[in-house]
């Protein structure tokens, strides 16, 4: 079994190595890293000076241009460079919790399985609140998701992150792949075209990754203006399954959380969240009715605009 990693970089700092020596080490390994690198000049600085290509063989860096990232595309180029029969997408700064991470994985990847994502565990800096999301999101039982879990799970049926995912490239070719341009949600769109084709989606809990992020009000405005457009966008996928729902059940649960372990003072702050989000997720449904100026000073990714 052949195995690629592929991660669109930007930026990157230090952690990269830390990242590249960690998949270097797996219990199963890994054939190819690729690097899908936004602007030269970034990653230059940080090897500049290093042995980088002769400490890691296994590293392949391809370099585009900042306004020819996309979510989606970058992403097809980056399995094009591959001919793995299995690859694993991931981000730059997910982590690697053990060397167990690609054989946990990639396990769930037969029968009728399509793509597997990994379990994502709060970093040390990782603030109350989103810790408890994590686990909200990611809990410590594994499941197989299908068509026949729509009615129950709702918009968690299709939900898959490539932070940390394995495809099967048989199945991949056989869908299309990711979805040429899109501004988000390249993951999800994928694996509910996956689903309604008879395919199934595994969270591999037991494949984990360190990745969190203390998002300010701004920032998760910004964010979930992108879900809305991306939403907005693949009527095809979303439709008919709102994911408003969820992210209710998500404040409720959380709130009740902060509640039962004395911290009420917390929930405020919760709520004032909880709107920033849905907020830019309402406006990013309803894109295409407002003003361009405001699509893009409201958007995070403004390159997709242009």
């Amino acid at each position: 079994m052949d195995i690629d990693v592929i991660i669109p970089v930007y930026k990157p700092g230090k952690e990269l190595f830390t990242l590249i020596e960690r998949l270097e080490k797996q219990t199963v390994a890994v054939r190819q890293i690729i690097l899908m690198n936004t602007e030269e000049k970034y990653f230059e600085q940080l090897v500049y000076g290093t042995r980088f290509p002769e400490q890691h063989k296994k590293v392949k860096v391809y370099h585009l241009s900042k306004r020819e990232f996309d979510h989606g595309g970058t992403r097809r180029r980056g399995v094009k460079k591959s001919d793995a029969s299995i690859f694993v997408m991931m981000t730059q700064d997910a982590m690697p919790a053990d060397e167990y991470l690609i054989e946990n994985l990639t396990a769930p990847l037969q029968g009728k399985v399509a793509a597997a994502y990994a379990r994502q565990l709060p970093n040390e800096s990782c603030n109350l609140t989103e810790r408890y999301v994590r686990s909200f999101n990611y809990p410590e039982q594994s499941c197989i998701k299908s068509l026949e879990d729509l009615p129950k799970l709702g918009i968690k049926t299709y939900f898959c992150s490539n932070v940390c995912a394995a495809y099967r490239r048989e199945v991949y070719e056989e869908l299309g792949g990711f979805v040429h341009h899109t501004i988000f949600n390249e993951d999800m769109i994928y694996a509910a075209g996956a689903i309604k084709a008879g395919w199934k989606i595994a969270y591999a809990a037991d494949a984990r990754v360190i990745h969190s992020h203390n998002y300010t009000n701004k920032q998760q405005f910004h964010r979930n203006f992108d879900l809305g457009v991306s939403q907005s966008q693949h009527p095809e996928v979303f439709a008919g399954v709102p994911s408003e729902s969820e992210g209710k059940r998500m404040v409720l649960q959380t709130a009740k959380y902060l509640w039962s372990n004395k911290m009420v003072y917390k929930i405020p702050s919760l709520l004032m969240q909880s709107a920033s989000k849905y907020a830019g997720y309402l406006l990013g449904k309803r894109y295409a009715s407002l003003p361009r100026s405001w699509v893009v000073a409201f958007s995070d990714n403004k390159e997709y605009w242009k």
